[in-house]
């Protein structure tokens, strides 16, 4: 199917008239939805559900993005928070951090993510480093740390099916 045979999507301008929707507006508008479905208090047990909602937080993104999803005992959502910012091929995640956003949000769990803007969700071996140091960092406080997950594109990969959380 052509991109011409797709209805055309508007967003109004600072003069409330309709202008065709950018790709950015449209993947903005596509992450409040996200936003909308999965408010605080929606409960993550299943990991397709995890995977979708990750996808459509990170997958358009053009840099990496390092975010966790702060969940309370029940695995129900408590914050979503982007913590580092990168550029197209790495971003600094510092544990020490992710622990004190653990703490300050009570959390009992959390799952890290990131993307690769590249589309390839293959994990690095900084990707397995960073994940080894969460873990032990958070396991100091007692935060569990159930998933790291890589978005590339729409494809994901946890690395807790891997065995390596």
């Amino acid at each position: 199917m052509s991109s011409s045979s797709f209805p055309s999507l508007y967003v109004r301008d600072g003069r409330r008239r309709y202008q065709p929707a950018t790709q950015d507006q449209i993947l903005e508008a596509a992450r409040q939805v996200v936003d909308l479905r999965m408010q605080r208090g929606m409960a993550f047990t299943s990991p397709p559900l995890v995977k979708e909602y990750l996808c459509a937080k990170l997958a358009g993104c053009e840099r990496e993005v390092f975010a966790v999803l702060f969940l309370d005992t029940r695995h129900r959502l408590l914050d979503y928070a982007e913590l580092f910012h990168g550029s197209i091929d790495g971003a600094e995640v510092h544990p020490r951090v992710v622990v004190r956003e653990a703490l300050l949000r009570n959390a009992a769990a959390l799952i890290a993510a990131h993307n690769h803007p590249s589309g390839n969700p293959e994990p690095s071996a900084a990707d397995r480093a960073v994940t080894a140091q969460l873990k032990q960092a958070l396991a100091l406080v007692d935060v569990r740390l159930l998933d790291h997950i890589i978005v590339g594109g729409h494809q994901t990969i946890a690395l807790a099916e891997r065995g390596w959380i």
